[in-house]
């Protein structure tokens, strides 16, 4: 395989992978319909970050990792649940709290960093990204490759996310699906708590 057919490849085997629903899918979503359309955006560059950072770790051996530093690797996945159980009892107990909408249809106590951190941390802690990563890497990228492929590979990585997750936060930030959102907020955000949850108990078991 080519170095361009390799790059193109990887990205569209990628792309397939962030439309999947997940963690990142819910928070962005749940970000943009709950805040605003901007904190959804701030989200959105977070997890495009979080996936250019994984491309980097991948380019530097993250299959190596998985395989031969078998007790760094565990730590890894357990910080990543316990967070995922964090994020999940957050969400659960502010399914009944209510959501300020202003006139302007954005909701109240927008704050972009922490928009932003949040997203980056989800994106990190996402199972699903890890898994993927690992797999479409080993499998795609040529072990020969030129200097280019590794410096475009990342930055592509963070375009390709940060415009899927800035789609989905102007989609979901639109005024009927926001509308929709709060009808139903309560058991939304239950449902999103339990099955973020329900993630990281796996991915703790996992590690064990």
């Amino acid at each position: 395989m080519t170095p361009f057919a390799a790059l193109f490849a990887i990205l569209g085997a990628l792309l397939i992978g962030a439309i999947s629903p997940g963690p990142s899918f819910v928070f962005v979503v749940r970000t943009a319909v709950a805040q605003s359309r901007a904190d959804g955006l701030a989200a959105a560059v977070g997890m495009g970050v979080g996936a250019a950072l994984f491309g980097a770790l991948a380019l530097l051996g993250l299959r190596t990792l998985m395989n031969e530093a078998a007790g760094l690797y565990m730590v890894l996945k357990i910080a990543g649940g316990v967070y995922l159980l964090y994020l999940a009892y957050r969400i659960w107990c502010g399914a009944k709290q209510p959501v300020e909408v202003a006139r302007n249809g954005t909701g109240g106590g927008s704050n972009l960093g922490r928009s932003f951190g949040l997203a980056l941390a989800t994106q990190m802690s996402n199972p699903k990204i890890v898994a993927v990563f690992g797999a479409v890497f080993a499998a795609l990228l040529p072990a020969e490759r030129p200097l280019w492929l590794d410096l475009a590979l990342p930055a592509l990585i963070f375009v390709q996310e940060t415009a899927w997750y800035a789609l989905v936060a102007f989609a979901f930030s639109s005024s009927r699906p926001r509308a929709l959102y709060l009808g139903a907020k309560t058991w939304i955000d239950r449902f999103a708590g339990a099955v973020i949850g329900a993630l990281g108990i796996r991915l703790i078991l996992e590690a064990r």
